[in-house]
């Protein structure tokens, strides 16, 4: 496997928020995708799947879970667009159905965070749907409760992540 220890997510990330202009809450990894050439196919898959991504006739696509909630959705389609970026020399040209599918997928293993390509994937999604300037102008003055998940809600669904997703990325802002 390729060397892609020398990858920082963040800045990646960035690059691609800067190439296509003008960002807004919430970020549209969709608008992203098609942007990138990318496309998308929503098609209900096992709960344990959240998407993955191929190549097939020289064009990415990314595979969605039609059945999970739409801001998994939104980070299934930001951590795809990630390897696309970042890991796009060991994506394949073509798709076989079976039990070595040749596709860099989000499932439970890549949730762990404990491969690396998936771990990068995971902080490209982070940093692409929660932007550090939208994200700190977010939280600029504001203090937060430990025993009060409101406000932290209210943040999530302005960025469209889950809560858990929120309190990663301020819990990683450097």
């Amino acid at each position: 496997m390729a060397d892609f220890t020398s990858i920082n997510p963040g800045k990646v990330a960035a690059e691609v928020l800067k190439t296509i202009g003008s960002v807004t809450l919430p970020v549209s990894p969709d608008r992203i995708a098609k942007q990138l050439g990318i496309q998308l196919r929503f098609s209900p898959f096992d709960e344990e799947l959240s998407g993955m991504i191929f190549i097939k006739n020289g064009i990415p696509i990314i595979g969605v879970n039609a059945i999970h909630h739409p801001n998994r959705q939104r980070f299934t389609i930001a951590h795809e667009i990630g390897h696309y970026m970042m890991h796009r020399e060991i994506l394949t040209s073509e798709v076989h159905v079976d039990k070595n599918f040749p596709a860099l997928m989000r499932d439970e293993k890549s949730a762990t965070g404990t491969e690396l390509i998936e771990i990068q994937a995971n902080k490209f999604a982070a940093r692409l749907l929660m932007p550090d300037a939208l994200l700190e102008s977010a939280l600029a003055g504001k203090n937060f409760d430990i025993d009060d998940d409101k406000p932290l809600e209210e943040l999530a669904k302005r960025f469209r992540v889950s809560k858990k997703a929120l309190e990663y990325r301020i819990a990683n802002r450097t």
